[in-house]
């Protein structure tokens, strides 16, 4: 019955905590979820216009809410909105979806998608508190938890463009796609993400590799550097005097920590720790490989597929030839002959490259060779759709 409603308790979240967000269409669910949020005492919950797809446009530019409630009324293919409404939306978000079908389907693959819950009309007042008092509150241990979409970017040596491949995906992820991401820098004494992004190391990233138990939120809302809004990077620049390697088990429970508060983490993997961190390769995610054009770099490329293992349903590796036709580079033909693998992406050599990555991060947005090289990573990351091919004019005339 409605009046059965479960109490707050000591973990309710006041006005300068709480963010409640609420795309409903009728009226009558509308008041329900009020009076809801009125008894939890959520204070000045926002209420828009509309259903997921307004949700989808409207958190493409604003920070995610605690609390998000999308009515999916009269939408052909719910589940697909809802998995494209997650790509704008932050890990942390609570999603409850309100629609009119009672399919059971439908809920599973909803759930499967990373909702809190799935309620069809007329709702109920007492189911409906109890799943925002749970994402209020954070009494959520029922719920599988939605974490973010983790990507490796991998060099097979030195000076292939791995870190300005890195640095220019994250950026684009995060300002262009309007995405939270989170960079992680693993090489501790040579990295030049931070150069690269206009950031600021600091010995926060060996502490939390050091001593793992001690990394909170607190912890990382300090150490995590601003490069934007969106993008935040966690990287070091320690003495050369000490024999550093990451711990494998300090590494995973810093990326699992990092992969709840952030859409996309990308972690950029030194080639001489690779081999000593094999199980947080084989982590569900994308592998971005980059090499360039020469023998050393195709042999490399073996090495390393072979310890990678094949691609699967949770893992894929994305196999980049960079600064293909540069001098000493073998013809894209020989390079896969060589690697026994056709490349997924090749980028051509370019001097004016290598000039923007001179500027750092804003250099390279300016750079269209490098764009253009990369947009089909930005696609298959960000799950966007190749635009159409243009119809020449000719073409259209003449059929």
């Amino acid at each position: 019955m409605d009046t059965d409603v479960p109490p707050v308790g000591d973990g309710a979240v006041g006005a300068a905590e709480s963010s409640a967000l609420i795309y409903v269409q009728d009226r009558d669910s509308e008041g329900l979820i009020r009076q809801c949020l009125s008894d939890l005492g959520v204070v000045s919950p926002e209420f828009k216009n509309g259903g997921v797809n307004e949700a989808i446009v409207g958190l493409a530019s604003r920070r995610s809410p605690h609390l998000l409630i999308v009515d999916v009324h009269g939408v052909e293919d719910p589940v697909a909105r809802i998995r494209e409404l997650a790509n704008v939306c932050d890990p942390t978000t609570g999603v409850i979806v309100v629609g009119e079908m009672n399919d059971i389907r439908l809920y599973r693959e909803l759930k499967a998608a990373g909702i809190v819950e799935y309620y069809f009309t007329p709702l109920v007042r007492a189911l409906v508190m109890q799943s925002c008092n749970a994402i209020m509150t954070g009494n959520t241990s029922q719920i599988v938890p939605r974490t973010g979409k983790l990507i490796f970017i991998l060099g097979v040596r030195g000076g292939v463009g791995a870190t300005t491949i890195g640095v220019t995906t994250a950026w684009h992820l995060a300002e262009t796609r309007k995405r939270r991401v989170a960079v992680l820098d693993l090489d501790l004494q040579f990295g030049d993400v931070a150069l690269q992004l206009d950031a600021a190391p600091t010995h926060a990233l060996l502490e939390a590799l050091d001593h793992p138990e001690r990394v909170d939120e607190l912890f990382l809302d300090r150490g995590v550097a601003r490069a934007s809004e969106r993008l935040g990077v966690f990287a070091a620049l320690e003495s050369l005097d000490d024999s550093l390697m990451p711990n494998t088990d300090a590494v995973l429970s810093l990326l699992e920590r990092l992969l709840r508060r952030n859409r996309y983490v990308i972690v950029h993997l030194p080639t001489a720790s690779a081999p000593h961190l094999m199980s947080v390769l084989h982590m569900p995610g994308t592998i971005v490989l980059v090499a360039s054009g020469t023998l050393v770099c195709a042999r490399d490329v073996v090495r390393l597929r072979e310890k990678i293992g094949p691609n699967s349903a949770e893992r894929i590796t994305i196999q980049i030839l960079n600064k293909s036709g540069a001098s000493e580079s073998l013809s894209d033909e020989e390079f896969a002959g060589a690697t026994g693998t056709v490349s997924d992406i090749i980028i051509p050599y370019a001097r004016e490259i290598a000039a923007a990555s001179r500027l750092g991060v804003q250099g390279l947005q300016k750079s269209s060779p490098l764009q253009r090289g990369l947009a089909p990573l930005f696609r298959q990351l960000s799950g966007e759709e190749p635009a159409a091919p243009k119809k020449s004019l000719l073409r259209g005339i003449f059929g």
